[in-house]
């Protein structure tokens, strides 16, 4: 019975992570920090590496490798897509921080997945696939954590181009006035 959660939360995963092998590039693509394009590729190649992970694990378990449509990703690479999309119309920092804030929201929900299957898998006492679980957990959670260092330095800078453009209406509009009295 657990086996058969596992293996479900498995090919949930593999549809998943093979969804994101095709989105990352998009992603890397769009961005305009070339920090952000780096970790998009980083990650990328890290995501290959989930791959076969998952791939393993279901070797372990005596399973054929197959993926289940995850439509909770499909979701989220779907909005990651028109975030893309939106971002043309925009400055670059804040383009960066939606591409950010849609990276998270797909980081967030592998963390959840891979640690509710490395639950189940310390339930059914298979440590050697908890452990592989666990790896990619780490890595998924550090992505999530570089996100958010690269998010830090484009707030400020969003907020800085926001201030000033205030400021230049601040101006336009007072100079505006005094030439009129």
């Amino acid at each position: 019975m657990l086996q058969e959660l596992l293996t479900e939360e498995l090919k949930d995963l593999l549809h998943a992570e093979n969804q994101l092998v095709k989105a990352l590039p998009k992603m890397a693509k769009a961005a305009n920090s070339e920090d952000l394009r780096t970790a998009f590729e980083e990650h990328l190649e890290q995501t290959k590496g989930h791959v076969e992970r998952l791939n393993q694990m279901f070797e372990m378990l005596g399973e054929k490798a197959k993926a289940k449509p995850c439509k909770g990703m499909a979701g989220l690479v779907q909005e990651g897509q028109e975030v893309i999309t939106e971002g043309k119309q925009r400055e670059d920092a804040p383009a960066d921080l939606a591409l950010i804030g849609a990276a998270q929201r797909v980081e967030h929900y592998e963390i959840a997945a891979y640690g509710t299957a490395r639950a189940i898998a310390e339930q059914m006492e298979r440590s050697d696939i908890a452990k592989l679980l666990e790896q990619t957990l780490k890595e998924e959670e550090k992505a999530d954590q570089l996100l958010t260092n690269i998010a830090r330095p484009l707030l400020e800078e969003a907020n800085t181009a926001e201030e000033e453009m205030k400021e230049d209406t601040v101006s336009a509009t007072s100079s505006g006035k005094s030439r009129r009295s």
